[in-house]
């Protein structure tokens, strides 16, 4: 495991289009090296046995059933409208 990662943090501000300060640049250096340390640490354990997930718990369908159930007519629809065409809303013009 290295002790320091070469990280340029000035070319990584300037890809994320961020201007930094020194001050800032040497403490997101810092983090950004914490982080790779940590990842290091990771890839010394052995995971093969590790069966592959995408999330820590089961994931349960939340959504309610998709059925049909009676809606508006179209008077209903229509009663509160403040203006009508037919049987259409009739909106202001939005575009020129």
């Amino acid at each position: 495991m290295p002790a320091a990662h070469q990280i340029d943090i000035h070319h990584v501000a300037k890809l994320a289009r961020l201007t930094l300060t020194e001050d800032e640049a040497a403490r997101y250096a810092a983090q950004l090296d914490g982080i790779l340390t940590y990842i290091d640490t990771l890839a010394q354990h052995d995971l093969g046995a590790a069966e592959p997930t995408a999330h820590a718990m089961p994931v349960y369908d939340v959504l309610r059933a998709d059925v049909s159930r009676p809606g508006f007519t179209q008077e209903q629809a229509l009663a509160n409208a403040p203006k009508r065409s037919g049987d259409q809303i009739q909106i202001p013009k939005v575009i020129e």
